[in-house]
């Protein structure tokens, strides 16, 4: 069974009644403070941490004097607009002393449909990770329609931990864990410590049953789960109510541990080989050896580009020989491509006439 402490890239899923008091609509400045602890704790070690939080609308519903019941949408949409801001600088102010800088993320659910829009989030948020940066992550509700809104932080944690390769999520929510049925209502109701696979069983125990706050219920997390562990990542849903909430989960709290079906990476490679290629990229055999090593594809190694194809889109990689050696996601149109084939990554920007990615295919969007 997957531990805390055995993480490398850790999301964690913060849910609004976790961080927003239910009756006044102001934020548990205590609670956030001992989350802050935990997460400076985690990182020294070594590990990622990426935060993906509710609270927008709560926060901002507080301001500005709005029911706790239904809101309409534009009314929604203008309580995420006066609470993010908020909510970025309650993370900012709370990290700040641990010496951590904060960035903040907002997407939609096209986001991560849309090839482009899912690399560019990928690029950014390994970018920030780079840097040192945690980010925190919240759906941009000041422009979401229903159309392109997730309408849950679970399913969007879980598809940020897939886009950014992540093998443990954690979701913090007012229950600790899966149940064999409502604990509230059936007091023979036996909690599960460990899920292997999630299945149509799991799923019949979950419920609808919500906070006032918060939009998910147990069913939303069952669906998080099958999405993070179907792409390598392990799940637990735990207990987040009281302080140090990670801390308690690090030294055994009991909570509901969801087993990972494979690895991260292997899941993406699986996925990058399923799709059929829009074009094709010609490469040497200087290219051909560095890709053998696990090195990205660069410009200069290209001496040929065919098809019409867009960022993001697959293309398969031949030799000189015309032989088909492996595929992956090009950061370059056709058209972009077809300009800098044979060039330095350095001379691209004098090219294209800005500054580009150094690699047309990474090697982590990339089979062989």
């Amino acid at each position: 069974m997957a531990t805390l402490t055995e993480a490398k890239r850790l999301v964690v899923k913060i849910g609004s009644a976790l961080l927003v008091d239910s009756e006044t609509g102001a934020l548990r400045q205590d609670w956030l403070t001992s989350l802050a602890s935990d997460v400076a704790r985690i990182r020294a070690r070594g590990t990622d941490v990426i935060i993906v939080s509710s609270g927008s609308i709560a926060l901002g519903r507080g301001v500005l004097g709005l029911p706790l019941s239904s809101l309409a949408l534009e009314q929604s949409q203008a309580a995420a607009a006066v609470g993010q801001i908020r909510l970025a600088r309650a993370y900012e102010e709370a990290l700040a002393p641990h010496n951590i800088i904060t960035g903040q993320v907002l997407v939609t659910l096209e986001d991560s449909q849309d090839r482009r829009r899912y690399l560019n989030s990928r690029a950014t948020m390994e970018t920030m990770l780079g840097l040192g940066v945690t980010p925190i992550v919240n759906e941009n509700d000041t422009i979401a329609t229903d159309e392109i809104r997730y309408g849950d932080n679970d399913r969007l944690a879980a598809q940020v931990a897939v886009t950014i390769g992540a093998d443990q999520l954690i979701l913090l929510s007012d229950v600790d864990g899966l149940y064999s049925a409502n604990p509230k209502i059936d007091p023979k109701a036996q909690h599960i410590a460990h899920v292997d696979k999630i299945n149509t069983t799991i799923e019949s125990m979950a419920g609808d049953a919500g906070s006032g706050l918060s939009k998910g219920g147990m069913i939303t997390k069952i669906i998080a789960g099958r999405i993070a562990t179907e792409a390598g990542c392990a799940m637990a849903i735990a207990l987040g109510t009281a302080l140090y909430p990670l801390g308690k989960l690090e030294n055994g709290a009991r909570a509901t541990w969801f087993a990972a079906q494979t690895d991260p990476q292997a899941a993406r490679k699986r996925w990058i080989s399923s799709m059929k290629p829009k074009g094709y990229i010609t490469i040497d055999n200087g290219a051909k050896d560095a890709l053998s090593r696990g090195k990205s594809l660069l410009p200069a190694g290209v001496v040929g580009v065919n098809g019409s194809f867009g960022r993001g889109d697959l293309v398969a990689i031949l030799d000189e020989n015309n032989d088909q050696i492996g595929q992956g996601l090009i950061r370059y149109t056709s058209a972009e491509s077809r300009q800098i084939m044979g060039q330095r990554s350095a001379d691209i920007v004098g090219i294209l006439g800005y500054e580009g990615r150094a690699a047309l295919v990474h090697r982590d969007d990339m089979v062989l």
